[in-house]
């Protein structure tokens, strides 16, 4: 690589701004540009700019970041619904902080670019919808629009001059994360017990496989041994209750308005996880935590974990069937009480 040097001296660069002011899924699909970043420039103060709840997510990756910063929103991104009045606030804000390099990693660049040229940095990176071009003040890459989003983000930053640091996931827990799940009903009895997350609940309501399905591979999982977990935020507790309504068999249903830590501290001590795609599969990637994704409303190629081995993707746009799901997460299971992928338990 031979971008960096071109376009910035690496050690010039005392200072980065990311902007990427997306969700969870999102973000944790970036943590392996983040960590190459870093490793690129260790001496750098590295900033994310993001949306508001992402600044738990900054302090629980803080050896890759050092500060964070929230975005107003802008009217042409949908993300948030925009404080415009406090976007001049923001952007001299921004300005006056000095930064030497900005990062645009939000999309295509249709919309991003204009707003992180508005920080002032000295240089700029990031993506462009039409074609690459670099500059005296910059280096944009066209816009890869077939790529699984790891691998699309590394490649940003690989072609600014970053070593590569693997593509795979990370999701440190702290003793707080199980401080709070300790605190949530029925979780005094699930280390005695082997369990199953289900997590039936997603953002978008598109990708949600139906409740009733989840019900029964809960109550076929439930007669191979092992106890059901219903796991969501508090937004989606109405969609874990359909679930346990729907079952034959008992379940403990966790939905509450818990923290993605103390979700991800629950995670770690189940031996599967049956999810939609959302978020919560970026976490399981993370905790090396087995998992069968559910995808039939977006593209497995784009948000699949990439290993294969340890996370069972299933698509099928005309809709995805119980014994299939069912199948890959006996196998999957099969091969965790082997003790052949235990390896992913993480302790504080």
């Amino acid at each position: 690589m031979t971008h960096a040097v071109a376009i910035f001296p690496a050690e010039a660069c005392r200072s980065v701004a990311l902007f990427r002011a997306l969700q969870l899924g999102d973000l944790l699909c970036a943590v392996p540009a983040l960590r190459a970043l870093r490793r690129g420039l260790p001496h750098a103060r590295i900033t994310l700019v993001g949306l508001p709840w992402a600044r738990a997510f900054a302090a629980r990756f803080a050896r890759y970041v050092d500060d964070f910063i929230a975005f107003p929103g802008a009217p042409e991104l949908p993300e948030q619904t925009p404080d415009v009045a406090q976007l001049p606030a923001f952007f001299a804000d921004m300005r006056a902080r000095g930064y030497d390099l900005a990062v645009q990693m939000h999309g295509d660049g249709t919309h991003t670019n204009a707003i992180v040229r508005r920080f002032g940095a000295r240089w700029n990176a990031g993506f462009a919808p039409d074609h690459a071009r670099a500059s005296h003040d910059g280096m944009f890459i066209r816009y890869p629009d077939r790529l699984h989003e790891v691998r699309r983000n590394l490649k940003l930053v690989e072609a600014i001059g970053m070593p590569g640091a693997g593509e795979e996931l990370e999701f440190p827990l702290t003793r707080d994360d199980f401080t709070e799940l300790s605190g949530l009903p029925g979780v005094a009895r699930l280390p005695d017990a082997p369990y199953v997350c289900l997590h039936p609940g997603a953002r978008n309501p598109a990708k949600r496989w139906p409740a009733e399905r989840f019900a029964r591979l809960g109550d076929a999982l439930h007669d191979h041994g092992y106890e059901i977990v219903l796991t969501g935020s508090d937004a989606e507790r109405a969609i874990t209750q359909e679930v346990a309504a729907a079952m034959r068999a008992p379940c403990i249903d966790t939905a509450s308005p818990i923290s993605v830590g103390g979700l991800a501290a629950l995670l770690a001590g189940a031996r599967l996880l049956v999810t939609n795609d959302t978020g919560v599969s970026h976490v399981a990637s993370g905790l090396r935590l087995p998992s069968v994704v559910v995808f039939f409303a977006t593209d497995p190629l784009q948000w699949a974990p990439l290993d294969a081995t340890l996370h069972h993707t299933i698509y099928d746009r005309d809709g995805v069937g119980v014994s299939a799901v069912l199948a890959h997460a006996l196998a999957l299971l099969e091969g965790v009480e082997r003790g052949s992928d235990r390896a992913f338990r993480q302790r504080a």
